[in-house]
């Protein structure tokens, strides 16, 4: 169910089950139980982005994705704006990126939030297992203040 008066959306997803893959969803984590008391702030953690998604990144006033990189050196934080994919990019049909899922928010629903970043923590080792890699583990408490601060500014800007 989609929630209209969502402010801010957290968008995180991975796997819990390849190592350093799970990282977003432990993130997401942080942040319910950080945020917990804000009711104009949602968390949505999934193993991917799908298309139904679109609904609530388009509601949304600000939305932070949170995934692994596996473009960036293990460890490696990375908050970037992420705009809407052009129309010559290739959209699957089972899972996203967060350019796709803004495009797609925009194609279907005529919206888009007013902030979009993406928070990515490079990716050590994705082999079967529940552990992070040293270095994931090393960037994870930058990857909650990061989160923190970006998300008490969204906030703080639409009040």
């Amino acid at each position: 169910m989609t929630h209209l008066n969502t402010r801010c959306l957290i968008l995180a997803c991975g796997n819990t089950l390849r190592g350093d893959d799970g990282v977003g969803l432990s993130l997401a984590e942080w942040a319910e139980q950080r945020f917990s008391c804000q009711s104009d702030l949602r968390v949505i953690a999934l193993p991917q982005w799908t298309p139904e998604l679109a609904e609530d990144v388009a509601c949304a006033h600000s939305v932070l994705f949170v995934d692994c990189s596996f473009a960036s050196p293990p460890g490696a934080i990375n908050l970037t704006p992420v705009e809407p994919a052009d129309g010559e990019r290739k959209q699957g049909t089972h899972h996203l990126d967060a350019a796709q899922l803004l495009a797609l928010s925009r194609s279907l629903y005529n919206s888009l939030p007013r902030n979009a970043q993406q928070l990515t923590i490079g990716a050590g080792s994705t082999t079967l297992g529940e552990k992070f890699s040293p270095a994931v583990t090393a960037s994870f408490p930058e990857a909650c203040r990061l989160i923190e601060e970006t998300v008490l500014l969204w906030l703080r800007a639409l009040k």
